[in-house]
């Protein structure tokens, strides 16, 4: 695989251990780049079963990549992150845990400060992030909250992203390539090719 013809952002998504960070990994090892490991989880000694998976992680990365522990401010890391670098992001969903407990407004400002820089810059970036609420709504307003914001800013990035990847079951399919983009204007939506002149 040709690694000029990666683009600058992509996108990788997909449920618990499907393996999307695996596949993200295996992007980043193809850009023929120095790698930029930025990892948002934050370390609790008392979560034993917590360090394991971050020590998992940890040991089957190759061992020259920079790694950059970034739990809450994204946008300024990718802002001062070497120009030589390809940036590996995993994951936003825990990110976006740890920023959770802001107000709306808050949200808002971080969430765009992040895709202005998103808009701007010039380096190669894999993101990972969490598919989340493909079953029944959360009961509970703070697993809603998490479900709405993380659908929102996975739909934003996936728009600005150059490629799209769903993983499950151990296999990665680019959507953006085959898939048709979903829009919330009405208007938009009646330029959707009617379903039965799709299957003719």
């Amino acid at each position: 695989m040709n690694s000029n013809n990666f683009s600058q952002l992509i996108l990788v998504t997909g449920p618990t251990r499907s393996g999307k960070s695996d596949w993200a990994e295996a992007l980043a090892l193809k850009m023929q780049q120095p790698v930029l490991y930025i990892a948002t989880s934050q370390i609790n000694p008392e979560d034993l079963e917590w360090q394991a998976r971050i020590a998992a992680h940890r040991d089957r990365r190759p061992s020259d990549w920079m790694l950059w522990e970034v739990p809450y401010d994204l946008a300024m890391a990718l802002r001062e992150a070497p120009l030589d670098r390809c940036i590996l992001i995993d994951s936003l969903g825990t990110w976006l845990a740890n920023n959770l407990k802001q107000s709306t407004e808050q949200w808002q400002q971080t969430q765009s400060a992040l895709l202005e820089v998103l808009q701007q810059s010039s380096h190669r970036m894999i993101f990972v992030a969490e598919e989340v609420g493909w079953g029944v709504v959360p009961a509970y307003a703070t697993g809603r909250l998490f479900c709405d914001r993380l659908g929102e800013l996975v739909r934003q990035i996936g728009a600005l992203a150059d490629r799209v990847y769903l993983v499950t079951a151990g296999y990665a399919l680019d959507i953006k390539r085959f898939g048709e983009p979903v829009s919330e204007d009405i208007k938009e939506r009646q330029d959707i090719p009617n379903a039965l002149e799709i299957e003719r």
